[in-house]
């Protein structure tokens, strides 16, 4: 790889934890949505680091029930913040817009319960069917039990 891509990757990256941080203020001061979505702050452990993190994604919800969607704008790979929450999942909170961190347990749906899930999804939000098509991968669905 080449020092400018390396530099890029590098900014990317500072970019996004920017902007994420930018996003938790704004959830946290009560304002959960972006973009027409729902959004909320995950806290995750960093599989690797042991360091804590907190991600801003957008949720779906199911009652009770949270479903997050494995997306990563349309990306071939799994997002960091999903492994992370795989490899610690007993660690896993959110703070949904205004309220305090809530421990939940994470649960990859598969099959029917998918199905229906993304059915849900999609119908919310089509451009996740748009993704998860140019991805040329199905997006795990991952349902957040407090």
């Amino acid at each position: 790889m080449s020092t400018k891509q390396q530099t890029h990757t590098g900014f990317s990256r500072w970019m996004q934890h920017k902007m994420n941080a930018r996003m938790n203020r704004k959830i946290r001061r009560g304002d959960g949505s972006f973009m027409g979505m729902d959004v909320l702050i995950l806290h995750t452990v960093g599989r690797r680091s042991g360091e804590p993190r907190q991600t801003p994604i957008s949720w779906f919800s199911d009652g009770g029930h949270g479903w997050l969607l494995v997306a990563s704008g349309g990306k071939n790979g799994d997002p960091d913040w999903f492994r992370n929450l795989m490899a610690h999942p007993e660690q896993a909170t959110i703070e949904l817009p205004g309220d305090q961190p809530v421990p939940v347990t994470p649960h990859v749906l598969t099959g029917a319960e998918r199905a229906s899930a993304w059915a849900a999804i999609t119908t919310a939000q089509p451009r996740y069917g748009k993704y998860q098509a140019k991805a040329g991968r199905e997006y795990a669905v991952v349902r957040l039990t407090a």
